[in-house]
């Protein structure tokens, strides 16, 4: 459960299309089959191709789409790719700026929040950078990653975040080799266009209703899958696999675009805590759920992010 799959989809609509998904509440779960690919990573960042092709078969993905995804993810380098077919094995490449750890770290920071224990400090952390165009695409990186990392623009190279992203951020520079360009400093009395309440600015920073209407839609998938997990009838293993990896793929399109604003941020009754508590329990129902007698057992679906609510 990434944001298990955050970066940005380019793949083609045979890549991300799962065969004719349609969530148990009647709306459409689009898994994008590196989303599949980012679910099966094991604890040492490999990947069973052969378990990769059969968990796709059953949730209506063609070889081919895996193959081609397969492809993409080695060409950006996200991973790379030992042997043939369904005995090959995948791993995760992780470069300097860490592509997978902030990944992981920002949704144990979205339960920490949700159960009190991470409180805003007050501080707000800024960034801001002066890219010459001759080196437009490292610019427009930097840009990415802090929208990414939860950051929002202020002004044309200023960007602000209520989280201490410094060394990703640092880091993502180094690694597009300008790190000169980039300036870092925090603020505790930060007012844009004369607001200073700190609710209020976010509220103007950040598009809080799109974010959201996204975990009132997780919310309301989790909520048809624990409907379904009730009645009395059993889940065949097909079926149980694809609750899974589409209430997998619900939480990482609500997560996406989250910057984990601290409550103090948040309007009250801010819905992607309930969203994320009733994720939570139905992980654990599906992962308890137990398999039909001579059923294929539930892969053990994004292994680097269990417990999180513990």
């Amino acid at each position: 459960m990434p944001r298990p799959d955050t970066d940005t989809d380019t793949d083609t609509k045979a890549d991300t299309k799962a065969g004719n998904d349609t969530a148990v509440d009647g709306s459409a779960v689009n898994v994008p089959t590196r989303t599949l690919v980012h679910a099966l990573v094991r604890e040492d960042g490999t990947v069973d191709a052969g378990e990769l092709y059969t968990v796709a078969g059953l949730l209506g993905m063609t070889d081919q789409q895996v193959r081609l995804c397969v492809k993409r993810l080695v060409a950006e380098g996200r991973f790379t790719h030992e042997g043939r077919g369904r005995k090959a094995v995948l791993r995760a490449v992780a470069d300097a700026t860490g592509a997978l750890a902030p990944d992981a770290a920002h949704v144990r920071l979205a339960y920490r929040q949700d159960h009190g224990l991470a409180p805003w400090d007050g501080v707000w952390h800024l960034f801001a950078f002066a890219v010459p165009e001759s080196e437009r695409a490292a610019r427009d990186a930097l840009r990415d990653a802090l929208l990414h990392l939860g950051a929002a623009p202020l002004q044309g190279g200023l960007y602000v975040c209520a989280h201490p992203i410094e060394p990703l951020v640092e880091a993502r520079a180094e690694h597009l080799g300008i790190a000169a360009s980039l300036t870092c400093l925090t603020s505790t009395d930060l007012r844009v266009g004369g607001v200073a309440a700190a609710p209020a600015l976010a509220a103007s920073l950040w598009p809080l209703d799109e974010i959201a209407a996204r975990h009132d839609t997780l919310a309301a998938f989790a909520r048809s899958c624990l409907d379904r997990l009730d009645r009395a009838e059993p889940l065949a293993s097909a079926e149980r696999l694809s609750l899974a990896v589409r209430l997998a793929a619900t939480f990482s399109y609500a997560m996406t675009p989250d910057p984990l604003l601290p409550a103090e941020l948040l309007p009250r009754a801010w819905p992607g805590t309930r969203a994320r508590h009733l994720m939570a329990t139905c992980w654990t129902a599906l992962a308890n759920h137990p398999a039909p007698e001579g059923g294929t057992p539930l892969p053990r679906l994004f292994a680097l992010y269990e417990d999180l609510e513990t």
